[in-house]
């Protein structure tokens, strides 16, 4: 990271005692002004290296940046027209760089900056949708005043969890938080509940990898299989439901893995359980729309009531091991084009479509509910760099380069691109009725 700007102190500045000379008039001054700084960036943009000239124009792209964000902001109810889900990473020095951290207490192997990942280009990118229209960044303002009296919760995987930590941290740079509970073991980030007083908005985080009530190795590592109650919603925020204003679901990663599933106290299938239990193969797709369709049955309301189902958002390992210390090195997103999106995101995806509109049809009438997608897959395949990689711990490297080190090629550096999520969700809750 280069050197920080450092402001003159108003306070050790002596002004002059003599009017300064003048030996031009003033429009001359001007055009000859005009004339140095147009050879000078003309000088380096046909002269200069790549990186020298990212370096100078940083500042003016920024400003430019800032400025068009301003411009393009949508009014309240957002840019309906608007598919946030299709777009391009575009190169904007800064952008990402809106919060400290370890300040709002984020999980420690998310915290990049703090555990001495050196480069910090995943902070220069925005996403920018396709079709001409802008994403408006990240207004806390807005987002409470949108949400005042609220209480939104994120339910599911370590994905939800990122997503839930990126958004306290957006909020709490602009404004003060109060812890309500979480963990009692400081090493977990399982169950948790932030207020903004100013608004009186609640945001919650319920660990729930299945979405749904599930026992095994979801709660206690050291056991082999998960048994998932696909009929029965999770403990916590199934308990807590009625007091949820906005549930925002995400959940697939720990269904590819596998399960027992059940349905009351019958099996009813499995996925990639042991061979030796013998149970009948029932894939991952089915019960991942068993879990979306049981948890809006339970959130579904007669007041009004936003749940927003969240897409799959792809790891980075691109093969390697994940023990390996290069498994995700690339240091800038996907261009459109280089990198297809695979099959098994596609198919998650749909699935997520699928289960809204049928949960859209099903409560027609007789629910308040909102149901709502928000489409991350795209923005989050093509952004390899954005991850932990080996950064999940300070100065990994302080003691050489060991031969086999755990790599974080699917959670998202907080701050980074994850970040984007809420701008999109933001709009989402924006939206008119």
């Amino acid at each position: 990271m280069g050197a920080s700007y450092q402001p003159l102190d108003p306070h050790n500045q002596k002004p002059s005692s003599k009017k300064p000379l003048s030996f031009l008039s003033k429009p001359v001054c001007a055009w000859l002004a005009c004339g140095f700084i147009s050879l000078a960036l003309l000088h380096l943009l046909c002269c200069s290296p790549a990186g020298t000239q990212r370096t100078a124009f940083s500042p003016l792209l920024q400003y430019i940046n800032n400025t068009y964000s301003f411009v393009s902001s949508v009014p309240p109810g957002g840019d309906e027209s608007c598919n946030y889900s299709e777009g391009r990473w575009v190169w904007s020095p800064g952008y990402a760089r809106r919060y400290n951290a370890t300040e709002c207490n984020v999980k420690e192997s998310h915290d990049c900056l703090r555990n001495g990942r050196p480069d910090t280009g995943y902070l220069d990118w925005r996403w920018q949708p396709a079709g001409g229209c802008s994403l408006p960044a990240f207004d806390a303002r807005a987002f409470l005043t949108a949400m005042r009296g609220k209480h939104i919760a994120f339910i599911g995987d370590s994905m939800a969890r990122n997503q839930a930590q990126s958004l306290v941290c957006l909020l709490s740079a602009a404004f003060p938080n109060r812890l309500l509970y979480r963990d009692a073991d400081p090493r977990k980030y399982n169950f948790w509940r932030y207020a903004f007083p100013t608004h009186d908005v609640k945001v919650s985080f319920y660990w729930n990898p299945f979405i749904v009530k599930a026992t095994g190795k979801s709660e206690d590592e050291s056991i082999r299989e998960n048994h998932v109650h696909l009929d029965t919603p999770g403990d916590g925020w199934g308990a807590d439901a009625d007091t949820i204003d906005v549930a925002v679901l995400g959940a697939s990663h720990w269904l590819l893995n596998g399960a027992i599933y059940y349905n009351g106290s019958e099996v009813i299938g499995a996925h990639n359980a042991p061979a030796e239990l013998n149970y009948t193969g029932v894939g991952y797709a089915w019960p991942l729309k068993m879990a979306y369709r049981t948890a809006v049955e339970r959130l579904s309301s007669s007041r009004p009531r936003t749940v927003v189902l969240a897409t799959f958002s792809p790891a980075h390992f691109e093969g390697r091991p994940s023990d390996s210390p290069t498994a995700c090195t690339k240091m800038e997103p996907y261009e459109e084009g280089e990198k297809e999106l695979d099959w098994i995101c596609k198919e998650l995806r749909d699935i997520v479509y699928d289960e809204a509109q049928a949960a859209k049809v099903r409560i027609a009438g007789a629910s308040a509910t909102r149901i709502e997608v928000l489409d991350v897959t795209k923005m989050a395949a093509m952004r390899p760099d954005g991850h932990p990689s080996v950064y999940m711990h300070r100065d990994p490297f302080a003691h050489g380069v060991p031969e086999r080190m755990y790599s974080d090629c699917l959670h998202s550096c907080l701050p980074g691109p994850v970040d984007t999520f809420n701008e999109m969700l933001l709009q989402i809750l924006r939206k008119r009725r």
